[in-house]
């Protein structure tokens, strides 16, 4: 059965079972502070656990795109050196809102394997919650006693509650599971083994293919539990294990879900696949990364260096370091690889195909971007290496070169042990340790139970059409963070503030209440559906009625930079070409960000006619078109823009300028004219084929142009009110480039003069012709000097020190055959000398300077030098 089949009939069996079928939600999570990216089906439905929203149907099945770096059996480093865990993977599931419960989900996960599916039952293993005595909780006997009708009793396992017992997180909905295994192995180790010995042991095929879980509980702050009004069921299946299952292979890279990846791997690398173990780990890393990480941009995250971005970036490099090492890959490959993943993909996931470009030209700069740093880090090595005196090399440094230069680690290992070096793998592992905790620390948060203060439904946010409300607040909590302190958290019955998202930043402002005592709200945010309010302080009476006020006049200044952000997309798209879409924003009060796929720099005319092209929406006042309940299919026909990796429900807001419409739930200005105006600060690229505009409007623009004024002003005062003050500069630059070439001319006669004058004070020590001498030229002069010197005389040592502008330089040159045959260093001589200059410096082993600001000690710098040569 091939994988497109298998897919669409466990779809079809489940809408069957009255389901309704709902897309894959985005791999890449935006509006969940808890989570970076979906790891699980259930993440786009917590709202529903958590009783913050209603769901359109109470039965939902679907395939979920998942992404998993770290956590139970899925530590990155682990990845491809089995063949049944992966990164990204795709879990197929079946969800129930307080509708069916125990019964349903095993009778029809039974028989969807045993007779849609016709897996052997003599090859099905089921485990249950074998309860808990520290949490005073008994065996699932209501699941025990299901299965027990279903299967024998020796196809029963008791998991304890690491194995069997769910939970979302610290604190929020959880309860047991029954989950399902196969037995795949061949009938000769079937009979010396029993499958039940090898669940959960890490059997490559004795493997879970599917979690039933059934929500019951909450866990409360304090570790305890208490039981959910409402119960719910959340399965998942793995996909690519299914698979495996289904057609008969002892491998997840084995099916044809892999197959025609690995093929292509192979292909472009001339590698072959199955002749050793080293190279086929190698392929199996890259196929399943160069998964992960196309979906990852497709869905909107580049590789970056903080945050999702730099775990997509951190993914990706180690593709290619396997590459590298094991498949001889020294130029970018793994961007060939994109086209026959969307080929073989693009349908189930049409993602992969509209967004094939993009991601292709992303892969290929950041590959060769990362090739560039492992060239550098290869020098560096080389250099730990050389200063090594016993041929090991601390954790300390290697740490250095993995945590400042992104080089791997066991790159660094392999290389030291192949030239006979030995690393401290435990100091290493130490430092590595050491920076998760500072991470894990600096973002840690703690969070209290909610406290209910009255028992209501929120009528969530009201602020499109008021700034002010009369709110009650039902409910709070204390959080705690490194980064921000102590705060609580307040529900209001109904809110005018905005909560951040869609990349527009929070609103701030008061909560007043009767008695007239004033809370400031810091931030507002958007948590599962519930928009949140931060303030340092509780008010004194959480029972009364109290006035919540946006700050107005940050609104305005945010509402009009978001408002600039969809005329600057239309700008975009009409003067640059229909291939603009938006991949990325961020709206604040004082500026826009805009990031955009386009295939090059944008020129200084292009970015004219963008800004005239905003202005003079501007200037033509548009008003405001909004359609808050729209038909989603609907807004698309009409033509409005939807941004892609974002997730939208069956209504959407549509947000409509003159001919500018787009799907937007943010803040906006009632007409085009309270924009003001519109200037861009910068333009840049932030990725391939990624480009980044920032702007301002309205009273930053205003502040802008008084300063330009202002600077202008001083400008013409220094140029005596030059008539024409452009033409003043660009004399005064000639005139400058002219007595620059002056200097250069004098500069080589002194240094010419220099030359003949130095030469009769070099000395031979130990067959060194050495020099260490003050001068009084600057360091390109010098560098030439010695380099000159160094083309005509063998044996060469020569170091140089030099005073500019209250400041010391320190050069120091060696002449190769040197540095090959007595082991000198000319980055060792200035990082030594240099603390005489109090400063430091480096460079190459036959060419290094080092800077300082102690002048007064060049002189001893220089007498120290003869110590290298003795």
């Amino acid at each position: 059965m091939k994988s497109q089949e298998i897919r669409s009939k466990f779809l079809e069996f489940f809408q069957n079972k009255s389901h309704s079928i709902v897309p894959s939600a985005p791999m890449v999570v935006k509006d969940d502070p808890t989570l970076m990216f979906t790891n699980a089906g259930m993440n786009q439905f917590k709202e529903f656990f958590l009783g913050n929203g209603t769901p359109t149907s109470r039965r939902i099945a679907d395939t979920q795109k998942c992404l998993r770096v770290s956590g139970k059996h899925n530590d990155l480093e682990e990845v491809g050196k089995d063949t049944y865990h992966h990164t990204m993977f795709e879990m197929l599931g079946n969800w129930s809102f307080g509708d069916y419960f125990k019964k349903e989900a095993i009778h029809w996960a039974w028989e969807l394997l045993t007779e849609v599916y016709k897996l052997n039952k003599e090859d099905l293993y089921v485990s249950v919650f074998e309860g808990s005595e520290e949490e005073d909780l008994p065996v699932d006997q209501e699941a025990l006693d299901l299965w027990k009708a279903i299967v024998p009793e020796d196809r029963i396992i008791y998991g304890n509650k690491k194995d069997n017992f769910w939970e979302m997180g610290d604190q929020g909905p959880c309860g047991p599971s029954s989950e399902i295994h196969i037995d795949l192995r061949s009938a000769e180790e079937k009979a010396k083994t029993p499958g039940r010995d090898l669940v959960n042991n890490d059997h490559p095929l004795v493997v879970e293919i599917w979690n039933l879980v059934f929500i019951q509980f909450n866990r409360k702050a304090d570790g305890s539990l208490e039981k959910l009004p409402e119960k719910h069921v959340d399965t998942g299946m793995g996909f690519e294990r299914l698979c495996m299952a289904l057609q008969g292979v002892k491998s997840n890279y084995d099916t044809d879900v892999f197959t025609p990846l690995i093929k292509k791997i192979s292909e472009v690398t001339t590698s072959e696949y199955g002749k050793s173990e080293e190279t086929d780990i190698a392929i199996r890393v890259i196929a399943d990364h160069v998964r992960a990480v196309s979906f990852a941009i497709a869905d909107g995250q580049l590789p970056g260096s903080t945050g999702a971005g730099y775990v997509i970036r951190r993914i990706l490099r180690r593709a290619i370091r396997y590459g590298f090492t094991f498949l001889n890959q020294k130029e970018a490959f793994v961007y060939k690889l994109v086209k026959t993943l969307a080929s073989q993909m693009g349908e189930a996931f049409p993602e992969l195909r509209s967004q094939q470009n993009l991601i292709t030209n992303v892969i290929r700069e950041e590959e060769n971007s990362f090739l560039r740093t492992l060239d550098q880090g290869l020098v560096l090595l080389d250099q730990i290496m050389q200063e090594s005196k016993d041929k090991k090399v601390s954790g300390q440094k290697a740490f250095e070169l993995y945590d400042t230069f992104g080089f791997p680690i066991d790159l660094t290992a392999l290389i030291l042990s192949e030239k006979g070096y030995s690393l401290d793998q435990k100091e290493f592992e130490a430092e590595l340790q050491k920076q998760k905790d500072r991470s894990r620390n600096a973002s840690k948060v703690t969070s209290g139970d909610w406290q209910v203060v009255k028992e209501a439904e929120t009528e969530g946010f009201v602020g499109y059409d008021s700034l002010e409300a009369e709110v009650e607040i039902l409910r709070y909590r204390k959080v705690e963070s490194k980064k921000e302190g102590e705060l609580y958290q307040l529900v209001f019955s109904k809110t005018p503030f905005y909560p951040e998202g869609g990349g527009q930043v929070g609103d701030k402002g008061t909560l007043e209440s009767k008695n007239g005592a004033v809370n400031y709200i810091l931030d507002t945010r958007k948590e599962n559906n519930l928009i949140i309010h931060l303030t340092k302080e509780l008010p004194e009476d959480l029972s009364g009625t109290f006035s919540a006020k946006v700050n107005a006049a940050q609104r305005a200044r945010t509402a009009a930079n978001h408002s600039a952000t969809h005329l600057l997309h239309q700008a975009l798209r009409e003067i640059l070409g229909p291939h603009v879409e938006q991949k990325g924003s961020m709206v604040q009060s004082d500026y826009l960000r805009f990031d955009f796929s386009h295939f090059s720099k944008v020129s200084s005319e292009e970015l004219q006619q963008i800004e005239d092209f905003v202005n003079t929406r501007i200037a033509d006042k548009l008003p405001l078109v909004e359609n808050r309940e729209m038909p989603y299919q609907d807004a698309i026909n009409e033509g409005v823009i939807a941004l892609f990796g974002e997730k939208y429900g069956d209504k959407v807001r549509a947000i409509r300028f003159g001919k500018s419409m787009e799907l937007c739930g943010g803040t906006h200005v009632g007409n085009t004219a309270d924009i003001w105006h519109f200037k861009i600060i910068s333009e840049g690229a932030v990725a391939s084929g990624i480009r980044r505009i920032e702007a301002i409007t309205n009273e930053a623009a205003k502040e802008y142009f008084t300063a330009q004024t202002q600077t202008f002003s001083e400008i013409k005062a220094v140029l005596k009110n030059a008539k024409d003050p452009v033409k003043a500069v660009v004399n005064l630059q000639e005139e400058n480039a002219e007595l620059k070439k002056q200097i250069e001319s004098l500069l080589r006669d002194k240094a010419k003069n220099l030359k003949g004058d130095l030469k009769n004070q070099i000395k031979e020590i130990n067959g060194i012709n050495f020099l260490a001498q003050k001068v009084d030229l600057d360091i390109g002069g010098i560098k030439d000097l010695s380099f000159q010197w160094g083309d005509e005389m063998d044996n060469l040592f020569l170091l140089f020190g030099t005073r500019q502008d209250e400041k010391a330089m320190l050069s120091c040159y060696i002449s190769k055959n040197l540095v090959q045959e007595k082991g000198l260093n000319a980055g060792k001589v200035v990082k030594e000398l240099g603390r005489y200059i109090q400063g430091g410096g480096g460079g190459q082993p036959f060419y290094a300077t080092a800077g300082g600001k102690n002048p007064a000690g060049l002189d001893e710098a220089l007498q120290k030098a003869e110590e290298f040569v003795k």
